[in-house]
């Protein structure tokens, strides 16, 4: 017989008084797929929704090497070290092959994950990306109710994983590394479109020289491209995780966007919209979910898949059919 799920409002007075254990625990129940978990983890959310909102919410990613582990590590430390609660969470679609490594993500953050002021969590597996970054935000949110009041995602998958934490946070900080050559070649463009900044890291040594080149290069990119908004031109800076040269600025600009973007109204604008997508995302997932669990469904799309393939049936009147099942 399986263990009743604790109450939603036990859960929530614990994790509003800062017990890591609790939170540790309902994050466990909102990553599972049972429905009673489910269920209380939804009521947990929203009896903690009025205790959110209030932390800086950094999402960090970065090409393969720029050093990704060890910023978070530094900054966070930096962090701490004023007087912050930092938590740091990370969306990784190809965990739902791993399952995800807790003791990979604490080793790479060697300083924070043996800082009391510190929360370090992988994502949890997942069949989707949406469902991965959807579990996420709610992660994010109980992390805010216990009192941290910087929380950072850090992206180590690649494709629409950027997307995904670019749309979950306030700030999306890109890091890059000088002297692997091309230093242009490296980043994305749809990256570079989602960035509030641009970090060059390893400025340090006889890579100081080749990290202000690299700067130049990228601060020359960001000038074809439009600023997603008017009161934020997303800078380009320099800095050294491995020494902590240039953390402290990192952080200010971090800050400075802060208060210009509330100031202007738009931070508040931008969650807003972000509160929709989540919505949006949540029903994608539900859909989802029914065409794979519902048995006469998926018999019903597996014969829409032949027909289509088979030139028998046209894509758009297969999706009609398969959508007059779910009653949409």
């Amino acid at each position: 017989m399986s263990a009743r799920p604790p109450e939603s409002s036990d859960l929530a007075r614990a994790i509003r008084a800062g017990d890591r254990a609790t939170l540790a625990r309902a994050i466990t129940l909102i990553e599972s797929k049972r429905a009673d978990h489910r269920k209380t983890a939804h009521l947990l959310v929203q009896e903690l929704l009025p205790a959110t909102g209030t932390a800086v919410r950094l999402g960090i990613t970065g090409a393969p090497g720029a050093g990704k582990s060890t910023t978070i590590d530094a900054l966070g430390s930096a962090l701490t070290a004023q007087g912050h609660k930092v938590a740091v969470l990370a969306v990784d679609p190809s965990s739902s092959r791993t399952g995800g490594s807790i003791l990979g993500d604490k080793t790479r953050m060697a300083r924070l994950a043996v800082d009391p002021n510190a929360f370090i969590r992988p994502s949890p597996s997942s069949g989707t990306l949406g469902g991965v970054a959807a579990k996420t935000r709610e992660t994010m949110l109980l992390c805010e109710a216990a009192g941290y009041d910087v929380v950072i995602i850090e992206t180590v998958g690649v494709g629409q994983s950027e997307t995904a934490v670019a749309d979950m946070t306030d700030f999306f900080l890109v890091l890059m590394v000088a002297g692997s050559g091309d230093e242009l070649q490296g980043i994305k463009k749809g990256i570079v479109e989602l960035a509030d900044m641009i970090a060059v890291n390893k400025a340090d040594g006889d890579n100081i020289a080749r990290a202000n080149v690299a700067a130049a290069d990228f601060r020359s990119a960001l000038h074809i491209l439009a600023p997603r908004t008017l009161t934020w031109s997303p800078p380009v800076v320099t800095f050294s995780a491995l020494t902590g040269a240039g953390i402290d600025g990192l952080w200010a600009k971090v800050i400075e966007h802060k208060e210009k973007m509330t100031a202007s109204g738009e931070l508040a604008t931008i969650r807003r919209q972000q509160q929709v997508k989540w919505m949006w995302t949540l029903l994608e997932e539900r859909l989802s979910v029914r065409l794979r669990s519902d048995p006469a469904i998926r018999a019903k799309v597996r014969q829409a898949e032949t027909a289509v393939a088979a030139g028998r049936l046209a894509p758009t009147l297969a999706v009609e059919e398969i959508a007059a099942l779910l009653g949409v």
